[in-house]
């Protein structure tokens, strides 16, 4: 477990803190990705990911999970900073903490998917796809 602190906000990896209703919540009702997730799905991504909540004092503001192996692979998801809190760097700090995560350094490939948020991510080298053509996917809605 890490935890990082600026301010009055923290960043930590300690699933015990993270408040799965606020997550659900958010994602089921308020993200343009995850429209209608259930809550039992929420809870299994949690599971099975590095998971990074942003908490001002004891509420928890914000989220980001990693889905990955540690060696090679990473898919940055369910990024997110509640809107009372955006708009003040807290989505850059908690992505500076992502990327110098101790156990997600070194890997060959680190991806994420965003419709708005591009201007975000290239500056922490976030580009388009460089092979476009080798990807493949299967795609639910």
């Amino acid at each position: 477990m890490t935890e990082y602190t600026k301010d009055n906000y923290t960043v930590s990896t300690d699933k015990t803190r993270l408040d799965a209703d606020a997550i659900h919540d958010y994602l089921s009702n308020h993200s343009y990705w995850a429209k209608g997730r259930t809550k039992e799905s929420v809870l299994r991504t949690i599971d099975h990911s590095l998971c990074f909540g942003l908490y001002h004092d004891r509420e928890q503001v914000g989220f980001a999970r990693v889905i990955t192996d540690y060696t090679t692979f990473g898919y940055l998801a369910d990024v997110y900073v509640l809107t009372g809190h955006a708009g003040k760097g807290h989505a850059r700090w908690l992505m500076e903490v992502i990327m110098q995560h101790p156990q997600l350094q070194g890997m060959r490939r680190f991806m994420l998917a965003t419709r708005d948020a591009h201007p975000l991510y290239e500056k922490f080298g976030f580009k388009p796809l460089s092979q476009p053509e080798r990807w493949m996917e299967i795609f639910k809605g």
